[in-house]
């Protein structure tokens, strides 16, 4: 494991490996000469700032990120008036690009001030050719872009721009540009920095083989790629000796775990041989795809004592026309089924979605089918969105776009249903002890501590923050819409 790495060890008169993680491994013991000649020059600790948009897989990268920057030397910080500073990007909505250009317009009023200043850009909008085109011309401070497929090679990237002369004083700028448009690798086993102590995400696949017409994930993230189990199990088993209770697990659609490797395994075999796990007290995952649900993941979670209560299973339109049309491949009633499936195996089980607006050729009626699929199924929560036009995806080009009034209408008629089902769903937790993981000390009120219970939803209550990290007994006394206020039980 690369904990028990000295990286001032390595010769840095050889050439580098060709093996990795050891060439990155070589890559981040040069990183730390130069940006402790760096430090030394300017008098002061080197800060980075890892700034994260999208999903839980671009935090974990993130963490990723995070890990290799502290790993070279860098301070870590929230504060972007860094000394570098890196956007893990997302682009599955047209407003996550829009707040990246934003940011990027204050780095440069920043940068300018600090000509000593790095910048890097990352994830699954630099996969988009256009995007690259327009940070050329429009943002040519920019000094290192990658995109999805090479996070790993990001120690090779930084000793590049640092060799470069990239983001000096000097006059000089070469902005430094690797993408690939898709890869066969997986990388692990490279420094990580945590955001939580106690709990920690695991990436267990990599890309989607869906093709839902609306989503860009399939050509941003690439064709599905399956971690071995083995790989999988080792780092869990890690993160339990380092004090991880809960997990994780990742990917596009952990449903279809297994299928490409070379000896095929499901994924609620892999969920079975995490629970044999010493220290693991708690398994999550997502996201599911309906299509692949099946009858050994139920049972699976049904038996199991360290599976959360929790399954986040994207809708995206109660409408079977529509459906048919988004390539979700399955049907209202199939959807409805599955979930009368589930509900009747496992009665306490918390089920959250997600829902798309205004896809091309909606009608108010498909609309009232969605609003119909809520009221039946009585989600904890759900994530709901106007529909966001991706260009290179099937949808964008077709042309039956919905008007932007009546795409609001139906994205507010839909939200105050989703509100009211939900708020009568969570509220029946009321008067329960239920156990929570404590997660941090409250953001508004640090008399409370906050924490999680298995079906995901979050309970405020007083308490010390040594109990950080610990699953206690919550007694879930007063309902707040979608968060309860408890006490802790002896």
């Amino acid at each position: 494991m690369f904990e028990n790495i000295d990286f001032d060890s390595i010769d840095l008169t050889q050439a580098p490996p060709e093996d990795e993680p050891a060439r990155q491994y070589y890559f981040i013991a040069k990183c730390r000469q130069y940006v402790k000649a760096e430090t030394e020059c300017s008098g002061h600790a080197l800060t980075a700032a890892v700034v994260t948009f999208g999903c839980q897989m671009n935090a974990r990268d993130s963490e990723k990120l995070s890990g290799i920057l502290e790993s070279i030397g860098y301070v870590l910080t929230e504060d972007e008036n860094a000394d570098f500073v890196i956007y893990n990007t997302c682009t599955v909505r047209d407003n996550a690009n829009q707040r990246v250009y934003g940011r990027l317009g204050h780095i440069n009023s920043l940068k300018k001030k600090n000509p000593h200043m790095k910048t890097a850009l990352c994830g699954c909008m630099m996969q988009e050719p256009s995007v690259i085109e327009k940070i050329k011309k429009s943002y040519r401070f920019v000094d290192l872009i990658f995109g999805t497929h090479n996070i790993y090679k990001f120690p090779e990237l930084l000793a590049e721009m640092f060799e470069s002369g990239t983001g000096g004083g000097d006059g000089t700028h070469r902005m430094i540009i690797d993408i690939w448009q898709e890869t066969d690798k997986i990388v692990e086993n490279l420094p990580v920095e945590r955001k939580y102590p106690f709990k920690s995400g695991i990436n267990i696949m990599f890309g989607c083989n869906n093709f839902c017409s609306y989503c860009i994930v399939p050509y941003v993230r690439g064709r599905e790629r399956s971690r071995s189990p083995e790989d999988i199990l080792a780092e869990i088993r890690a993160l339990a000796k380092d004090g991880v209770v809960e997990i994780m697990l990742l990917g596009q659609n952990v449903n279809s775990y297994g299928k490409n490797l070379e000896n095929p395994v499901t994924f609620a075999r892999l969920l079975k041989e995490i629970e044999k796990i010493e220290g693991i007290e708690r398994i999550r995952f997502m996201t599911s795809h309906p299509k692949d649900l099946s009858d050994e993941l139920i049972q699976v979670m049904k038996e199991s004592e360290k599976i959360c209560r929790h399954l986040h299973l994207p809708l995206q339109s109660g409408s079977t026309r529509i459906l048919s049309a988004m390539n979700r491949r399955y049907t209202k009633e199939q959807y409805l089924s599955l979930v009368e499936k589930i509900r009747k195996e496992i009665p306490d089980i918390a089920i959250t979605t997600d829902i798309i607006v205004g896809f091309p050729g909606e009608e108010p009626s498909d609309v009232d089918e969605t609003i119909d699929v809520i009221k039946k199924v009585q989600y904890d929560n759900a994530f709901t969105f106007i529909y966001s036009k991706r260009t290179g995806t099937p949808a964008a080009s077709m042309e039956n776009q919905v008007d932007e009034a009546v795409v609001r209408e139906g994205f507010d008629r839909l939200l105050k249903v989703v509100q009211d089902t939900a708020r009568k769903r969570v509220a029946r937790l009321e008067g329960q002890t239920l156990d929570a993981i404590v997660e941090e000390v409250n953001e508004q009120d640090d008399r409370l501590l906050t924490g999680r219970l298995s079906n995901n939803t979050i309970v405020h209550f007083p308490g010390d923050k040594s109990l950080i990290g610990r699953i206690v007994p919550v007694y879930l006394k007063e309902c707040h819409g979608f968060y309860y206020v408890g006490e802790i039980q002896s």
